[in-house]
């Protein structure tokens, strides 16, 4: 996935409410909070990331509600992206509300609006113009008619010769649809983006199980397995071993919301400016470091 070209991202554009709160949540009253409405999305956060870090064009197709497509659309413009957001009719724009608790780890409540709503009719073949890598977000495979999308886009992407990644984005969401399932939706990637919790449920291994060998199982399904492991940086598979180990930036965590979303957008710019699978590791790991100082998913 090396060399000139664009960034293509097919994912989700949400509007975040993040609620830092310092003390507990206390039942059925008050709890004090930092409270901030913030552009997000998995694949929305991690095109801009990837603006961020170098990568000379990045394109993002996502659908949004007519009450916030001007907002969102400038905010990713502003970025650096240029969007082609599909206004839906009938449904708002997604919704996430992320509560963050003095560890700066973060609880999601979703509510995915327009954004799991992009279907076929939304893909245009041009977006592929010029463009040498595809990146889907995960929450796409979660609901049928943007599963398709998907699909579609994949396809396209391999008949050009046009590597793509993945990033699976909830265990919850797997969950739900099922591991084997999403495995089989993803055939053909090149690249695979999961944290250990969800690299531990798409391998099938229960949890006591090193997260090296799900990486590995992993990655003798898809080339190249990338697993962000959060403050122990990032671990490398390839092809059924382990190949490298990234240590990840020592930062003072504010709120860990877009974490993952920032790694990739850093990876694959990076991968994208020549660098070989641990560079650019160590490039996420340096986003995901500056995205946990602050609040919100977005640079």
């Amino acid at each position: 996935m090396t060399g000139p070209g664009a960034l293509l991202v097919v994912g989700d554009v949400v509007t975040d409410v993040v609620a830092i709160h310092p003390e507990p949540l206390a039942p059925a009253t008050d709890t004090a909070a930092r409270i901030r409405t913030l552009p997000g999305g998995a694949g929305a956060n991690a095109a801009c990331w990837a603006a961020r870090t170098g990568t000379a064009e990045v394109r993002l197709l996502a659908r949004v509600g007519a009450e916030s497509a001007r907002w969102h659309e400038r905010a990713l413009v502003d970025a650096g992206v240029r969007p082609r957001l599909v206004i839906d009719a009938q449904e708002p724009t997604g919704t996430v509300v992320a509560l963050v608790g003095k560890d700066a780890e973060r609880t999601f409540l979703t509510d995915s609006g327009a954004s799991l709503r992009l279907c076929p009719a939304d893909w245009t073949p041009s977006l592929l113009d010029g463009a040498a890598h595809l990146h889907l977000s995960g929450y796409l495979f979660f609901a049928d008619s943007s599963r398709e999308l998907a699909m579609v886009a994949l396809r396209a992407a391999r008949t050009r010769g046009v590597s793509v990644s993945v990033d699976p984005a909830s265990a919850g969401f797997l969950t739900g649809l099922g591991p084997q399932r999403f495995l089989d939706a993803v055939a053909g990637v090149d690249v695979l983006l999961p944290n250990e919790d969800e690299a531990r449920l798409l391998a099938g291994l229960p949890e006591p199980t090193g997260v090296a060998r799900a990486a590995t199982e992993l990655s003798r399904r898809v080339p190249l397995v990338v697993m962000t492991r959060g403050a122990a940086g990032a671990l490398i598979a390839e092809r059924g071993r382990v190949t490298a180990e990234v240590e990840a930036e020592p930062v003072e965590a504010v709120d860990s919301t877009g974490a993952g979303d920032a790694f990739t957008g850093g990876f694959l710019a990076a991968r994208l400016d020549g660098a070989d699978p641990a560079e650019a590791a160590r490039a996420g790991c340096r986003a995901a470091a500056l995205a946990v100082t602050r609040q919100g998913g977005r640079p």
